[in-house]
């Protein structure tokens, strides 16, 4: 288990880079007009925090035990490339994909093209205008996919926001055709049960499918209550995408209670979120399983039949879980890391307070037991960045990806505003940090929403999408994960784990 120091134990000024932006000014790359093509997480926070605890973020910049607001610092063994500020989509930026020299970044306001042919300096080739949170991204060939998990007055990317009482209320997911980078063009709309608050491909040679998580989120939405303990599952025909259609909701959590089955929550579970549907599934086509985060559970999936998911593990952590929120797979399928999402990526809980074992990753070993040899998710350890953050940073396990290196288990992975992690997790007992990066707080005295949402390993760089800073490109440097450099893909997904040392793709 990592060790938890206490934020004034050690001095983290490693290699220190300013964050000016007149430093990057070489590096930015002025994107072209918005296309604006036809037929949500909250950390957005900015709230005033104590005296006391604003006078604690000052000492602690004082001491050096923190950053300053904006100063940027890192390991010395990772270096940062280029960042590129958010343009003319002015939202929250979240989820990142990739295929071939581009990178597909999602942002509350729609999406942006990026081609990282030159990973020093990135450039917007395109900005789509549509907005609709999380706008959670996928791409598959020329098929791009974006959720939306907020009730729009329809299923334009002209639509707007209104209350989730109108009839007329929209949210599902968005289909476009990408196959001209630099004009993107919205193909079909599917609508779906509570929304698309993130959603995860499980591709084949004709088809698509679609798994899409949501869940039923308070009284406030009236057509979406509990009982909702399924998925959608969506067909997208990659010769027809325009006759993409939800083909399936199979239960996940069945039960005969008015809330269905799954963690029941408090007051059984003080603290724990109530189950009803899930949050994050991550597919492992070529094993034939998926691991899903579903609030309150943990599970393991059988996806033989794409349309016919079957749970065939389940499991929960009542003293030490508040929310399930993503799941990743090693490459040897042998182990799987959730996350808890506590605070739901809006409060400072990288901090002595909080402890070790809340807000962190868990890691699960897969043991096949008895004469069918059915994988068991069994409890090994939990991994948390020691890099203490100000009580004015949002800071929490969130999404990351493998880093390729044959016979270890190594990932990166965003903590907001606690930066992005490198951590090796070969000894589910022992994980620890092997790099990082990072940014001081937005504020020294308010708690304001940002940091990297997502922290991904791409054909030998690493890209985080930070919410309130830009597109950033960052590059390891490290014996341990240099392997990892040889291993090209055409494409990536990280909710769609590939086979990374499958040279048949």
């Amino acid at each position: 288990m990592t060790l938890f120091n206490t934020p004034r134990s050690r001095r983290r000024r490693l290699t220190v880079a300013a964050a000016a932006v007149g430093m990057l000014a070489s590096l930015l790359t002025a994107g072209p007009a918005m296309a604006v093509p036809g037929p949500g997480d909250t950390p957005e926070v900015s709230e005033r925090v104590s005296k006391s605890e604003a006078a604690d973020t000052k000492e602690a910049i004082s001491a050096g035990d923190i950053p300053g607001v904006d100063e940027i610092v890192h390991s010395e063994n990772i270096k940062h490339l280029a960042n590129i500020p958010k343009d003319a989509l002015s939202g929250t930026n979240s989820d990142l994909a990739f295929q071939g020299k581009y990178a597909f970044a999602g942002n509350y306001d729609g999406f942006r093209v990026f081609d990282i042919s030159n990973p020093k300096k990135p450039k917007t080739v395109s900005q789509v205008l549509c907005p609709g949170s999380q706008n959670d991204i996928s791409v598959s060939g020329d098929l791009l996919f974006l959720s939306t998990d907020s009730s729009r007055s329809d299923d334009s990317c002209a639509s707007t926001s209104q209350p989730a009482t109108e009839k007329s209320s929209w949210e599902g997911m968005k289909v476009f055709d990408i196959s001209d980078k630099r004009k993107p063009r919205y193909v079909a709309a599917v609508e779906t049960a509570c929304g698309s608050h993130t959603h995860t491909l499980v591709p084949e040679r004709k088809n698509v499918y679609v798994y899409v998580s949501s869940y039923s989120p308070s009284a406030a939405f009236p057509d979406c209550q509990p009982p909702h303990d399924g998925i959608s599952i969506i067909k997208v025909p990659r010769k027809a995408p325009h006759q993409a259609a939800v083909v399936d909701f199979p239960v996940l959590f069945p039960g005969d209670g008015p809330d269905g089955g799954g963690n029941p929550g408090a007051p059984a579970n003080p603290g724990v979120s109530k189950t009803t549907g899930c949050h994050d599934i991550t597919a492992l086509p070529h094993k034939d399983l998926a691991a899903g985060a579903c609030m309150g559970d943990g599970i393991l999936l059988d996806i033989k039949n794409p349309e016919k998911p079957k749970v065939v593990d389940r499991v929960q952590d009542n003293e030490n879980f508040a929310f399930w929120h993503s799941a990743t797979f090693n490459q040897k399928a042998d182990k799987v890391v959730f996350t808890d999402e506590l605070g739901g990526g809006g409060a400072a809980t990288c901090n002595a307070e909080t402890g070790p074992k809340r807000g962190a990753d868990g890691i699960y070993d897969l043991v096949r037991k008895g004469k069918d040899k059915t994988p068991e998710l069994v409890f090994r350890s939990y991994f948390k960045i020691d890099r203490h953050q100000a009580d004015t940073e949002n800071c929490v396990a969130h999404n990351g990806s493998i880093i390729p290196v044959k016979g270890r288990d190594i990932m990166v992975q965003a903590w907001y505003q606690g930066g992005l992690s490198v951590w090796d997790f070969t000894e589910s007992t022992k994980p620890r940090e092997i790099a990082y990066f990072e940014r001081g707080p937005l504020s020294e005295d308010t708690l304001v929403g940002g940091g990297s949402w997502s922290a991904y390993y791409y054909n030998g760089f690493i890209y985080s999408n930070d919410m309130a800073k830009g597109f950033d490109v960052l590059k390891l440097d490290d014996r341990r994960t240099d392997p990892a450099k040889k291993v090209k893909l055409d494409e990536l997904n990280v909710q769609t784990q590939p086979d990374y040392f499958d040279r048949s793709r």
